[in-house]
């Protein structure tokens, strides 16, 4: 994976290795109630921040769900506590946006990767790639799922299907009784 480092991310501390929990998020390019949606991820990484030892968050660049997110765990980490997390921003493959604003988003992001899989592969399959590859590494996904279509409901298909933890807070908390809720949103 190529990684550009804005902070050190991981995992030693005072000379012992933290535990890190690691939450990707995926929702639809455009989502509704952007504010209720604002406030449920505020809630969550809230949470996270407070009872986690050290949080990578995982995000993705590509609609209205993800500048939500990426700038609620922001806000969050000033108001809440900035020194056991990492805002990291994984790219499918490298693209003309990133090169033209590389300054601007090594300012904004903690990390920049982009997905050595996905970079590889054809550039239809790269977002599902990337999504996949995010998954498996993660401890906790976070969708915004607002209708059974698209790349974030593939994407929970795969996370279902692999068992790992995951809430949707596009729909009350709820999808008809497919995904598990870890946190009381």
């Amino acid at each position: 994976m190529f990684i550009y480092n804005k902070a050190k991310v991981g995992c030693i501390c005072g000379g012992r290795k933290m535990n890190t929990y690691t939450v990707s998020f995926f929702g639809h390019r455009v989502v509704g109630n952007s504010i209720d949606i604002a406030n449920k991820v505020e809630q969550l990484v809230r949470t996270l921040l407070r009872e986690q030892e050290y949080v990578e968050f995982l995000v993705g660049r590509d609609g209205d769900f993800d500048q939500i997110v990426s700038s609620t765990i922001r806000r969050c980490k000033h108001t809440v506590r900035d020194d056991n997390s990492a805002l990291v921003w994984v790219l499918p493959y490298l693209t003309a946006e990133f090169r033209d604003n590389e300054e601007s988003f090594r300012d904004y992001y903690d990390e920049i990767e982009v997905c050595e899989a996905a970079a590889g592969c054809h550039y239809k399959n790269a977002h599902q790639t990337r999504n996949r590859a995010m998954v498996d590494r993660s401890d906790l996904v976070v969708f915004c799922i607002q209708h059974a279509s698209g790349g974030a409901w593939q994407t929970m298909k795969y996370v279902r299907k692999q068992g790992v933890p995951c809430i949707n807070i596009g729909d009350g908390g709820q999808d008809r009784g497919l995904i598990d809720n870890e946190y009381d949103l």
